[in-house]
C-alpha cells in the first residue's frame, strides 16, 4: 500500500464536516458538535448517521475530574475525524466515548460496558495507568487497542494489540535531553518531577540516564508526590540555590502553572522546559499566560502551524467546539484516521468479529509499508511493540501562542 495521506481526505470531507457542524446541538448524547466548555459531562455515541453497517468504536477517557482537558480533547478530535471519514461514504465510524474519571476501575467499568455494547475496536485510554489495566484486558479478550496519549511502555508491553499515537516516556526524556545539549539551552539543568507518576517518571529516568551519556550538568533533581500539591517553594528554592538556569519538568500542565506562578513570585526566571502533557497550559482556566511566556515544551502539534492540514483541523475544531485544540485533540484525530486506513487497507468490514478486527489491524499496522500522514507527524510507522515512529517538535511560548524552534 502507498503511503496514506490524511490531508486529502481531511479536504474532501471539509465541507461535509462544517454542514455536520451546523446543524448539531448540544445534545445530552454527546454529539460531535457539543462545545467544549459546555453542559457535556456524560459519555455518548457518536456517528456521521445510522450505526447499521459501521464498524463500533469504544472510547474511554476521563470527562470529568482532573484531567478532563484530557479526556475531552481526545474525544473531540476523535469526533472531527470520525465526522470527515463519514462525510466521505464507503467505511462509516461510530465512536461510544465512556468517562473514566482517569480512574483505573472506572475504566475497567467502562471498557465491560463498551464491550456489551457492541464494541469493536478500542480506543484509549486516554491516561497512562488505567490505560494499563484496560490493555491487559483487551489483551485477554483480543481486540484491537490505540491510544492516543497513554506514553508509558507499560501499556504495550507484552501485548500485541495495544498500540500508541503518542512518544513513549522513554523517547521524550532522550529527545530532550539531546535538544538541550545540542541547543546549548542550560549549562545547569535542574529537573522537577512527579515521583508518583508513571508519565513523569519514565520520562525522567530516560532523561537522567541520557544526561549523564552526553554530558548534561544535572544540579538538583526535585519530586513531589502528586498532581494535587500546590506548593514547590523547596523544590524551586533548591533549583534556584543551585544556580539552575534551565528547568526541566516532565510533568502535567496543572502543577506546571502553579510552579511558573510560584517562580515569579520569588524572582526566579530560568528556562523551564517541559514535555507533551504541559500541553494545554494556554487553555488552563484562570491561568494568567504571561507566565508561560518563553516556555518551551515539546508536542507533535502545534495549533498555529500554518500548513494547510493544520489550518483546516483547527478551523473545524474551533466550528465545533469554539476553542483551539490542543495536542491531544490532535492525536485523536490522527488515532481514528490511523484505524480508517488500516481497516480500509485491510479490508475490515461492520460484520467481522471483534477478534478477527483485531487480527487484522495488528498485522496492518506492523506491515512494513503501512504508514500515515497527520497532523502530529507524516510517515508515521509502528513497530512491533506498539511504539509509533515520528519526529517530535520543540515549540516555545511567545505572545501567548506557540512558536516552532
Amino acid at each position: 500500500m502507498k503511503k496514506s495521506s490524511i490531508l486529502s481526505l481531511a479536504l474532501a470531507g471539509a465541507l461535509s464536516f462544517s454542514m455536520l457542524a451546523g446543524c448539531g446541538g448540544n445534545d445530552q448524547n454527546g454529539s460531535a458538535n457539543t462545545p467544549a466548555g459546555g453542559n457535556e459531562t456524560t459519555s455518548g455515541n457518536t456517528s456521521g448517521g445510522s450505526t447499521e453497517g459501521t464498524i463500533k468504536i469504544g472510547g474511554i477517557g476521563p470527562l470529568t475530574g482532573s484531567n478532563a482537558v484530557y479526556g475531552l480533547a481526545t474525544k473531540q478530535g476523535a469526533e472531527v475525524a470520525i465526522n470527515e471519514i463519514n462525510a466521505l461514504g464507503g467505511l462509516q465510524f461510530s465512536l461510544d466515548f465512556q468517562d473514566d474519571e482517569g480512574d483505573s476501575e472506572k475504566a475497567i467499568n467502562a471498557y465491560g460496558k463498551l464491550k456489551d455494547d457492541g464494541a469493536q475496536i478500542i480506543y484509549g485510554c486516554t491516561t497512562t495507568i488505567p490505560c494499563v489495566a484496560v490493555a491487559a484486558e483487551t489483551n485477554s479478550d483480543r481486540y484491537f487497542q490505540l491510544t492516543p496519549s497513554a506514553s508509558s511502555t507499560d501499556v504495550t508491553s507484552g501485548r500485541d494489540n495495544v498500540f500508541q499515537v503518542c512518544f513513549t516516556d522513554p523517547n521524550q526524556g532522550i529527545t530532550a535531553a539531546n535538544y538541550i545539549k545540542d541547543n546549548n539551552l542550560g549549562t545547569k539543568i535542574a529537573v522537577i518531577y512527579n515521583n508518583g507518576d508513571a508519565y513523569s517518571t519514565g520520562i525522567y529516568n530516560a532523561f537522567q540516564t541520557t544526561a549523564d551519556e552526553i554530558g548534561l550538568e544535572i544540579v538538583t533533581v526535585q519530586t513531589f508526590p502528586d498532581d494535587s500539591n500546590t506548593d514547590f517553594n523547596v523544590q524551586l528554592n533548591a533549583a534556584k540555590d543551585a544556580g539552575a538556569d534551565l528547568v526541566f519538568m516532565p510533568i502535567y500542565y496543572t502543577p506546571a502553572s502553579l510552579i511558573l506562578n510560584q517562580a515569579k513570585s520569588m524572582g526566579y526566571e530560568p528556562t523551564f522546559f517541559g514535555c507533551d502533557g504541559m500541553d494545554g497550559i494556554l487553555d488552563l482556566k484562570g491561568f494568567d499566560t504571561t507566565l508561560a511566556e518563553g516556555l518551551m515544551l515539546m508536542t507533535p502539534f502545534n495549533a498555529w502551524g500554518e500548513d494547510e492540514r493544520t489550518v483546516n483541523f483547527v478551523s473545524e475544531y474551533e466550528t465545533a467546539y469554539g476553542g483551539i485544540p490542543n495536542q491531544f485533540a490532535a492525536d485523536g484525530y490522527d488515532c481514528m484516521y490511523a484505524i480508517y486506513e488500516a481497516c480500509t487497507a485491510a479490508g475490515v468490514t461492520a460484520d467481522m468479529s471483534a477478534e478477527e478486527v483485531c487480527e487484522a489491524l495488528i498485522a496492518q499496522f506492523t506491515s512494513a509499508d503501512f504508514s500515515v500522514d497527520g497532523l502530529t507527524g507524516t510517515g508515521m510507522t509502528w513497530s512491533t511493540n506498539g511504539e509509533v515512529s515520528k519526529a517530535p517538535v520543540v515549540v516555545k511560548v511567545e505572545g501567548g501562542q506557540y512558536v516552532t524552534q
